[in-house]
């Protein structure tokens, strides 16, 4: 986990009443302070503590504040060496510095620089498993799945501040109410961190007296207190106003009064701790990342197929509403086809008489434009027995004429192949038969012949 760079940072902080949520942005190497929520135990976390998709390509860090009941803090002095390294040998001396057997406790370190380039500060912090199990149960019935356990009070220990040789006393730190913690730094160095538990009435100062002195008589034995502390109580107004009373008496000075970190500051440093920090130096029991972060795999898998199946659904609401519209449109069709089917046949049986009217109109003025032609061109000496029409297209002519008159006729034939009505051939020049004769009583002749109608190119009369 270290050197990833995170996107956002959520730090959730349980109390007795209301629980706090803080969510940072990141901003170069740190993070800048965003939303500050203040919830009752019923409140539903923000949607934005929840990852989702974008957590692949915005990674988003959630950590948790173990509350400090049941955390012990231990303090011890390690050459200087890679990360791995120091791991290994806080491992080796887990039995000797953990106040509760190794199978029943969770741990991280922290290190921190040593005036002695040989050496290092490491501060071990040691929580009960099921204690830890516990919280962790809580903050999953309130959908809060988190990434760290991170202890604020080791932050507040390690501040700026407090860098100077001396005793800090701060009260309440690891949550109870008549207890305090006790840093002590000699020659630049985090030497130890202790626990006042006061009693309160008369016995107060006694009690305080009694353990401050046993654990400066311990630095004294240790080596690393040679002198009287500067005694420091990192406290607000209301707070300092219960210890500096009973502090001065059993001490016989007044200690300098220091203000604590504001809670949005202190958050503020739990998150750059914690995005900084190796991935194995975690509360969090490894048990607990895994299964968090095989919940998250699927539940981006359900949501993935979840949209899938919206989509298909939204398909298929599609599909049928386009079909049930085409269906609608096609009805109306129908419908204002049965409305115009009666109204086209009636078309239909008019078109039909009108073409018929206008082929007998045709027929009509063909025919007699045919007479005039034929009463116009008719050869002197012949006879017309018969004048007639065959399937309104075809002329047949059947006549009498002299025996010697058959030149007569051709002529009269050849003669009504060439005549023009309206500029346009009124016959067909290669259709009809030509004249026949035959032989008949009283030295005649009877002919015939038959002449084909240009009925597409048939003109009606002139206006």
């Amino acid at each position: 986990m270290a050197g990833k760079r995170w996107n956002t940072c959520n730090v959730f902080a349980a109390g007795p009443d209301a629980a706090r949520l803080w969510s940072f942005e990141a901003k170069g190497a740190g993070f800048k302070p965003g939303k500050e929520l203040t919830l009752r135990e019923t409140d539903a976390l923000p949607v934005g503590t929840q990852k989702t998709w974008s957590a692949l390509w915005q990674p988003k860090l959630n950590v948790a504040c173990l509350p400090p009941e049941r955390v012990f803090i231990r303090v011890a002095q390690f050459p200087k060496a890679e990360f791995d390294e120091t791991l290994a040998m806080v491992e080796l001396q887990l039995e000797k510095l953990s106040p509760m057997p190794v199978g029943q406790i969770v741990w991280t370190l922290v290190c921190r620089p040593h005036p002695d380039g040989q050496q290092q500060t490491v501060v071990l912090v040691i929580a009960a498993r099921d204690a830890v199990e516990e919280f962790l149960g809580q903050l999953e019935t309130r959908g809060y799945l988190a990434d760290r356990l991170e202890l604020p009070a080791l932050d507040q220990l390690l501040r700026d501040e407090t860098s100077g040789d001396g005793a800090w006393i701060f009260p309440e730190l690891m949550g109870g109410v008549e207890t305090a913690a006790v840093a002590w730094w000699a020659g630049g160095v985090l030497r130890s961190v202790d626990w006042l538990s006061v009693p309160p009435g008369a016995e107060r100062v006694p009690a305080l007296r009694e353990q401050l002195s046993q654990m400066a008589w311990a630095g004294e034995v240790d080596g690393w207190l040679t002198g009287r502390p500067d005694w420091h109580l990192v406290a607000d107004d209301a707070l300092a106003a219960q210890w500096l009373p009973p502090l001065r008496d059993a001490l016989g000075v007044l200690p300098q009064v220091v203000p604590p970190l504001p809670p949005v500051e202190l958050a503020g440093r739990v998150a750059v701790r914690a995005a900084a920090a190796e991935a194995r130096a975690n509360l969090l029991p490894a048990e607990f990342t895994t299964r968090y972060r095989q919940r998250f795999v699927d539940r981006l898998w359900m949501r993935g197929v979840g949209a899938v199946v919206v989509l298909y659904l939204i398909g298929v609401a599609a599909y049928f509403a386009a079909v049930g519209v085409a269906g609608w449109q096609a009805r109306g069709v129908e419908t204002q086809v049965k409305q115009l089917s009666q109204s086209y046949t009636n078309a239909l049986q008019l078109r039909g008489r009108f073409d018929v009217l206008k082929d007998r109109q045709e027929l009509k003025f063909a025919a007699l434009d045919c007479w005039k032609v034929v009463a116009e061109h008719f050869p002197e000496g012949a006879t017309l027995e018969s004048f007639t029409f065959r399937d309104g297209q075809q002329m047949v002519l059947n006549g009498t004429a002299p025996g010697d008159a058959m030149d007569r006729i051709i002529d009269f034939h050849d003669t009504l192949k060439r005549v023009k009505v309206n500029g346009q051939p009124l016959f067909d020049p290669n259709k009809g038969e030509p004249p026949t004769r035959r032989a008949a009583p009283g030295n005649v002749i009877a002919w015939n012949f038959s002449l084909e109608l240009r009925r597409s190119e048939l003109l009606t009369p002139a206006k």
